[in-house]
């Protein structure tokens, strides 16, 4: 009787493990469509918008025939929530984006322009400051002028002897020592005349530098709000444009 009692205990048990199962899977599957439902409800936002013909539509979804144009969110009472923007093309999202780049790098300009001119106005309060400045900055190219003058004048003086000892050797082969001497008085007096050609051309960029700051300057004494005048122009690429014309 025990054996028994116990075997009609355990099928109890058994069978209402396998209803609460039942009764949990139930729930879960109506829980899915519950769910999905509430994801289809609308918001109870309206979209509307003139389509291709002049034709008003709504609905309470964004609107696929007006991809394209400008669409209206409305509230319940009828009152303008948003402006949906209409879906870019390809070439209109490049465009777009090519058309903020320019932006952006043109405010990035006159965030520089104006650091640029405060800075002058900071290193030059006036212009007597500035001229100091220029002469300092020429002062070492002309010292480098100055020396690559006297080099050239050596080169001629070391020269002369050589010149006199090739005398003897007029109408004959000259010796290979003579001419190795030649050769390197040669190739010195020609780098020393392009160094002199460097050196005047950064003479003339130097001056042209301070003449661009100084022209700058006179404005911003003046009053002129910095950066308002726009990027400082390179002395370099005022020099070209010069040539070119």
């Amino acid at each position: 009787m025990r054996d028994s009692g116990k075997s009609a205990h355990g099928r109890a048990r058994s069978t209402a493990r396998r209803r609460v199962a039942a009764a949990a899977a139930a729930a879960l599957l109506g829980a899915a469509p519950a769910a999905a439902q509430t994801r289809e409800q609308p918001t109870g936002m309206i979209y509307t918008c003139l389509d291709d013909q002049g034709r008003r539509i709504t609905s309470d979804r964004p609107i696929p025939a007006c991809s394209a144009r400008e669409q209206h969110i409305l509230n319940k009472d009828g009152s303008l929530r948003a402006v949906h923007p209409p879906t870019l093309t390809a070439d209109e999202r490049a465009e777009r984006e090519a058309r903020e780049r320019k932006d952006s790098a043109e405010r990035m300009a006159r965030v520089e322009a104006t650091r640029r001119d405060k800075n002058l106005l900071v290193r030059y309060p006036d212009e007597a400051a500035h001229r100091r400045a220029r002469e300092a900055a020429l002062e070492s190219v002309r010292m480098a002028i100055k020396a690559t003058e006297e080099r050239q004048m050596e080169l001629q003086a070391e020269r002369r002897p050589l010149e006199s000892e090739a005398e003897f050797y007029a109408g004959k082969r000259m010796p290979a020592k003579l001419k190795s001497q030649f050769d390197a008085n040669d190739a010195a007096v020609e780098a020393q005349k392009e160094a002199a050609t460097n050196q005047q051309a950064e003479l003339a960029r130097v001056n042209r530098l301070y003449d661009i700051e100084l022209e700058r300057l006179r404005r911003l004494w003046a009053g002129a709000t910095p950066g308002s005048m726009g990027p400082l122009p390179s002395p370099l690429a005022d020099k070209s444009a010069a040539g070119g014309r």
